[in-house]
């Protein structure tokens, strides 16, 4: 396949069409990457532009994720002026700072010229301050100042994901002139779905979609037109809250605002999009107790740096929940079907307890859940943990009975596990709201608590129980 590459074929140009880069499941093909590691190594400048001029950013981005560390940075160097740097936000953060610090500031500074604000910013910000200010200083005052202005805003702020080119017209002009004004400006953004409308002192007084603007006759005012009511965001306001807003109100951009009401920039779609993958994907590992900046591209030392703490924290609950046994040590020698299904009883409730977790994370996550309905959601959980605690206690305890012949067994086991998937439930619905109103994070706090609760609940209630039932001592 990789002789493809230099055998000339008129009919068909484009490297990608002679050879396809996904496969048909949409995969990287192993033979693609290989031929363009051949490429790489032999230093085929005019393949590789033609290879990347022809891809887009987000595949470009597979791309060098897929190839080796070195020949990432060579390929970048060889393709120098054709090498679209967006693609770097496309990969791991690990990924794209071991190819920034390898290339020269310069060659960074021409990439980022071609950037728009926000992909710039996005780019620059996961380089501490010394090799940001190194690239900055290479780049046109006025570009380097927009970059500078939106690093300056707080991490995870819609002033860090906005971008600074925007259209603002005043309100004296009519439609003809925004149109005119629009057509002979060469630095418009590339994307863009509304213009603004500002006061002398560049205050926002409101937005003006295209779809209204064009079919509008060129005499018609422009302040006629305006949409003074357009939701706006406070570049101090975190991403999550702005994405929030996007889904609620169906919004595609808005504008963004600093603490006078002047216009700074304005978020699209595109950035919210990316907000939405990011936060699901920190709660997503939050929940599973990995650190939110982990990334495959890490290596073994920082992966388990990052996870050891939490792992610390988990043996100390698992060896408060074992302490509930030692508790009961006579108990479980006299009777060993207790030490068999003890476990039983934790796991059933830790489950229960995860899948309202679950959903009470995502309610809280979601502004879903709040104090306007909490009382009645906890009594809904409460009633569904008591309703499936039946069912299994039924399920259980005809089990232990078939399994160990000890009639009074069944009962026993029945009534720990009520008792833990009530206990589930409300531990499942309340430690994240707890969390919650003490401004920590329940998607990154709540599991293990919520299973030192059932762990911790069941072996109590169910040698506890058992101890009365039996009268062991």
């Amino acid at each position: 396949m990789a002789e493809n590459f230099d055998v000339a074929e008129p009919a068909e140009a484009d490297p990608l069409a002679r050879m396809p880069m996904r496969d048909e499941e949409g995969e990287l093909r192993g033979e693609f990457v290989a031929a363009i590691t051949r490429a790489i190594h032999a230093a085929d400048r005019p393949l590789l532009c033609e290879v990347v001029a022809e891809l887009h950013e987000a595949d470009l981005g597979d791309l060098i994720a897929a190839l080796a560390p070195d020949d990432r940075v060579t390929l970048v160097e060889i393709t120098g002026a054709d090498f679209d740097f967006s693609a770097l936000n496309e990969v791991d953060e690990t990924v794209r700072e071991e190819i920034l610090e390898e290339l020269e500031p310069e060659t960074v500074a021409e990439g980022v010229r071609e950037l728009e604000s926000d992909d710039a910013v996005e780019l620059l910000e996961s380089l501490d301050e010394e090799d940001q200010e190194e690239i900055l200083e290479k780049l046109p005052a006025a570009e380097r100042e927009d970059i500078e202005r939106s690093l300056l805003y707080p991490e995870n702020s819609a002033g860090r994901r906005m971008q600074t080119e925007f259209i603002a017209v005043p309100p004296d002009w009519n439609v003809g002139q925004a149109i005119d004004y629009m057509r002979d400006t060469p630095d418009l953004p590339d994307r863009f779905y509304e213009i603004y409308v500002v006061d002398a002192d560049k205050h926002l007084l409101g937005a003006v979609p295209l779809d209204v603007l064009l079919r509008a006759r060129r005499p018609v005012p422009i302040k006629d037109l305006v949409d003074e009511d357009r939701r706006r965001v406070s570049a101090l306001e975190d991403q999550e809250e702005v994405a929030r807003m996007f889904g609620k109100y169906n919004l595609v951009a808005a504008p963004v605002v600093d603490t006078i009401d002047r216009l700074v920039g304005v978020i699209t779609i595109d950035d919210v999009v990316d907000v939405i993958e990011e936060e699901a994907d920190e709660d997503l590992k939050a929940l599973g107790g990995v650190t939110s900046d982990e990334e495959l591209s890490d290596t073994v030392w920082t992966i388990a740096r990052g996870r050891f703490n939490w792992l610390l924290v988990n043996l100390a609950t698992a060896f408060l929940a074992s302490s509930v046994l030692g508790l009961f040590e006579g108990q479980l020698e006299k009777m060993v079907a207790l030490a068999v299904l003890a476990p039983i009883v934790a796991s059933q409730g830790g489950n229960a307890a995860t899948q309202t977790m679950t959903v009470a994370v995502r309610a809280l996550a979601t502004r879903e859940l709040g104090s306007y309905n909490a009382m009645r959601v906890v009594l809904r959980e409460t009633m569904v943990g008591l309703v499936n605690g039946i069912a299994f206690a039924v399920i259980t305890g005809v089990a232990a009975v078939a399994w160990f012949k000890i009639p009074g067994l069944g009962i026993v086991i029945g009534l720990a596990i009520i008792c833990n998937l009530v206990a589930g439930a409300l531990g499942g619905i309340l430690i994240p709201m707890v969390l919650e109103r003490v401004r920590a994070d329940p998607a990154v706090a709540s599991g293990t608590f919520v299973t030192t609760v059932t762990d911790v609940v069941g072996f109590f209630s169910f040698l506890g129980i058992a101890t009365l039932w039996f009268g062991l001592k």
